[in-house]
């Protein structure tokens, strides 16, 4: 796992080195909007970003009269919307429909390990993440290999154009995918780069900060060339955005996830 030379020294990617894991599965996909609603309506769990009351939206998805937002110091296209949870991914107004299948969002580290001990499951560890990502490629920067887009087809989910200003939804999206768009790698899971950050299990380094994984539909080269299987970075364990979610590991010997099974760990 790791690479060399990466991008950003200070993520701690390098160098790249041998990394043991145990049999392990993990679901083909990041958990959806329709499973995260089946957890909180089984729970009443509610969320870092409804206990606080707000959550961080991309100022390209609100509307034009949107009223006055504070934006995050170094990332000023990252807004505080009041109101922006899992149900409501761009603040009031706006809502799930046709997004059912979308990776749910606005989701913490906090909440994810309650939706895995709801489901019996666990966030994966950075090797287990890497080692599923890689889909069975040595030394690859993506899940299918050394090009991004091989042969001109499109494989994930990124913004294409000009960031932040201008985004042609080459691949076919704007905003989020559905959790199974574009071809699985070769271990059957989807989406392992791009479309939303996934947590992990780690601690990312002194501070309290934890580990997230693959990157999003936001990353570009331009300031943030995470879409990589070996990138990583950290936020607190209580943040949320509309660009993270997660998938759920589960310890599993001799097995490996069906696509499309009603169980995301469910094995074959």
């Amino acid at each position: 796992m790791g690479c060399d030379d990466p991008p950003y020294p200070q993520d701690g990617e390098g160098p790249p080195r041998e990394v043991a894991v145990g049999p392990f599965a993990l679901a083909a996909t990041a958990v959806t909007n329709a499973e995260f609603a089946a957890f909180a309506a089984a729970t009443g769990h509610t969320t870092d970003a409804e206990r606080h009351g707000w959550s961080f939206v991309f100022g390209g998805f609100l509307p034009d009269d949107f009223p006055p937002t504070r934006a995050a110091s170094a990332a000023p296209w990252w807004r505080q919307v009041h109101g922006a949870d899992w149900r409501r991914p761009e603040g009031p107004g706006s809502g799930l429909d046709g997004r059912a299948d979308h990776p749910v969002v606005h989701v913490s580290h906090t909440d994810a390990l309650a939706y895995c001990a709801w489901a019996g499951a666990r966030l994966p560890d950075e090797a287990e993440w890497e080692y599923a990502a890689r889909g069975g490629l040595a030394g690859m920067p993506y899940p299918w290999g050394d090009r991004r887009d091989p042969g001109g087809e499109y494989r994930m989910n990124v913004w294409r154009g000009d960031f932040p200003h201008r985004n042609t939804a080459a691949d076919g999206y704007r905003g989020t995918c559905p959790v199974d768009a574009f071809p699985a790698n070769g271990h059957g899971l989807f989406n392992m780069t791009g479309n939303v950050w996934e947590w992990c299990a780690d601690p990312f380094g002194p501070g309290g900060a934890r580990l997230l994984r693959g990157g999003s539909h936001l990353c570009h080269a331009s300031y943030c060339f995470r879409y990589r299987t070996s990138a990583r970075i950290g936020n607190t364990p209580e943040s949320s955005s509309g660009n993270t979610g997660f998938r759920c590991a589960r310890p599993l010997a001799g097995t490996h996830i069906a696509p499309g099974s009603t169980d995301p760990l469910e094995p074959r």
